[in-house]
């Protein structure tokens, strides 16, 4: 079991910044694949983006990459989410998950990904 707390989130203007925080605790982080999703009100859940357990493999969805930035610190078995240059859209509950990806390189789908936190509310203002 791993369990996953996200925090950071909150309400800023657009065009400002957030960083989201996933801890994780329980099995050992650095074996486990790390993901963030979001929901926007009214649409499903979609894939953010994506980082390995060496942190040097990420993947982004087309709509965040050169803004959003996922890193991770197994030392402190944490994710992050850095969010620039945010934009209205941008607003959701985001979601961070960890997965055993193996050999999928994509590994996007929530699907893949077998535990989940709670959320975090992020929302941009026009």
């Amino acid at each position: 079991q791993v369990l996953l707390v996200e925090s950071g989130g909150g309400l800023v203007q657009a065009g400002g910044s957030l960083r989201l925080s996933c801890a994780a605790s329980g099995r050992t982080f650095s074996n486990y694949d790390m993901g963030w999703f979001r929901r926007a009100p009214g649409k499903e859940r979609e894939f953010v983006a994506r980082i390995r357990t060496s942190g040097g493999n990420t993947l982004y969805a087309d709509s965040v990459k050169g803004r959003f930035t996922i890193s991770r610190d197994n030392a402190k078995n944490t994710v992050y989410l850095q969010m620039n240059s945010l934009k209205p859209e941008d607003t959701a509950v985001y979601y961070c998950a960890a997965a055993s990806c193996g050999g999928k390189y994509y590994c996007r789908s929530e699907y893949d990904y077998d535990y989940w936190g709670q959320g975090t509310q992020v929302t941009v203002s026009s």
